[in-house]
């Protein structure tokens, strides 16, 4: 082999969104890019399996903004509809509050306010105010914050950045901004629930995340037919149009560094030179198992003091019969939210009386499932780092929350089921090193933004960059999107082509 690579030969580890994203957008810049992947197909968590008949997405579940999707393909004068089929879901999803009450959200947003005003008097007329700052937060947060690299506090020091941190509520924590507008606390949890997904509770997130809100209440829920898999495979296929040349089970070992240059990058199948890395793996794999000691950007205590969202125990069950009370995507706030996240952030443990999610895609798709037959995934949202995730704790569980969709439902399932894997920690560990078997990354709290997420650049190796969830903007399909266009745009400057 080589012993000293061509230029601008970049090699990318990981074929998640950050790693597909920034290894497409270097290569249509003209660098030579060569993207290793360690399981045998992309897409990180957003990989996909067939069994029984049934396709499961093992991953994201929700299309949320669109317009990132949108942005990220017309850079390479595609769009989306190039590579999969979008549908807009009406209603959005359902939430249960109990066995007897639900509401199913519309997807116009006259009707989400006609169903505001049917459960709190004036909350139709507040949901206005309300959106109309969210809207504010997401034009500035999603088309200019989060494209921040966050290597230096000078990127946000200018009047208009210090005018845009006041109206973000950056310091303000979203709980009490969103009692402001409403008090009922149905409604609580219907405007705090997207949260979930950003790892922490509403007491600790910035309000500025109300974001989420206007971009799932104004742009959509939407789902790729065939799954959410399509936009890997999309992606997958505009890389390789560029020239990236995408290369599976490859599992890394090492990253040599030679005077302080990554010089070459060892998997158990070859070894690959380079000019540039970077790592799109779990963030704390590649600094404390990749690299020796000596070039490591953060010691175990500072990982050790980082707040993690949330993992999942996660079910995908093939059911030979329909369910007509589900929707594509159903939230199950049948218990008490606030025990649930102490149990997940404050006190970890194994949760007591859980809430949790279930997406129905054969609702939707019938390329999913046989005909007659629902495809189901469940998901509960539990601590980082729980270490007991036995066989017995996972079917303790899958009978407790099953229990309660049939209590929904009005009909036995377990009975139908014809197929049924599980999902949780050790998983994510063994196929994605994922550190204490987290699943969507690191928590975005005021603690954990911008300039205090770790950073995208190593301080120690000079051409050794990460993106992904772990680092900037944070967790979430359209940020990890976003990451490796934003760490390809650093290294470009760095090491123009």
């Amino acid at each position: 082999m080589d012993t000293a690579p061509p230029p601008n030969r970049v090699i990318v580890i990981g074929a998640g969104f950050a790693g597909l994203s920034a290894a497409t957008q270097l290569a249509h810049w003209g660098y030579d890019v060569t993207l290793l992947e360690k399981n045998s197909q992309a897409g990180g968590r957003a990989r996909v399996f067939e069994a029984e008949g049934f396709t499961f997405d093992m991953g994201p579940s929700w299309y949320w903004m669109p317009d990132v999707f949108e942005k990220y393909f017309a850079q390479f004068g595609k769009q989306p509809a190039d590579y999969y089929d979008l549908v807009r879901l009406d209603p959005s999803y359902k939430v249960i509050f109990n066995a007897a009450e639900s509401v199913d959200l519309p997807a116009d947003l006259p009707g989400l306010k006609s169903l505001f005003e049917s459960m709190e008097a004036g909350s139709g007329a507040r949901l206005d105010e309300f959106l109309r700052q969210a809207a504010y937060k997401y034009q500035v947060g999603i088309h200019d914050f989060v494209w921040k690299p966050s290597r230096k506090l000078s990127e946000f020091i200018s009047l208009k950045l210090l005018y845009d941190v006041a109206r973000l509520d950056v310091f303000k924590p979203f709980s009490s901004h969103v009692r402001k507008f409403f008090k009922d606390s149905r409604l609580l949890q219907l405007v705090e629930f997207p949260i979930l997904f950003l790892g922490a509770t509403p007491a600790n997130t910035p309000a500025m995340y109300s974001l989420m809100n206007y971009a799932e209440m104004t742009k959509g829920t939407w789902y790729p037919l065939g799954g959410m898999h399509e936009i890997v495979r999309g992606m997958v296929a505009l890389a390789e149009e560029k020239g990236v040349k995408v290369l599976l089970n490859q599992n890394v070992l090492n990253i040599e560094v030679e005077n302080g240059l990554a010089r070459r990058v060892v998997t158990e199948a070859g070894i690959f030179e380079a000019q540039v890395v970077v790592a799109g793996a779990d963030y704390h794999h590649v600094d404390s198992q990749l690299l020796d000691p000596a070039y490591q950007n953060y010691d175990q205590a500072y990982w050790d003091k980082r707040t993690m969202a949330p993992s999942s125990l996660l079910y995908y069950l093939g059911v030979n019969k329909r369910l007509p009370r589900l929707l594509h995507h159903n939230l199950f706030f049948d218990e008490d939210f606030a025990i649930h996240a102490q149990e997940i952030y404050e006190t970890p443990r194994w949760p007591s009386k859980p809430l949790f999610y279930v997406s129905a895609p054969s609702k939707t798709d019938p390329s999913v499932a046989p005909e007659g037959s629902e495809n189901l995934f469940l998901l509960i949202p539990v601590a980082p780092g729980l270490t007991d995730d036995t066989e017995t704790v996972r079917e303790k569980y899958y009978n407790l929350i099953m229990e309660r969709l049939e209590a929904y439902v009005g009909e036995p399932i377990r009975p139908h089921v014809v197929f049924k894997r599980t999902y949780a920690h050790r998983d994510f560990i063994q196929d994605y090193n994922a550190f204490r078997g987290n699943a969507y990354g690191l928590a975005n709290t005021l603690r954990q933004t911008a300039i205090l997420k770790p950073s995208l650049k190593s301080k120690k190796v000079k051409n050794l960059y990460y993106t992904g969830q772990l680092t900037v903007p944070g967790p979430g399909v359209p940020p990890s999107l976003i990451s490796g266009l934003v760490v390809a745009r650093e290294l470009a400057k760095e090491y123009p082509k």
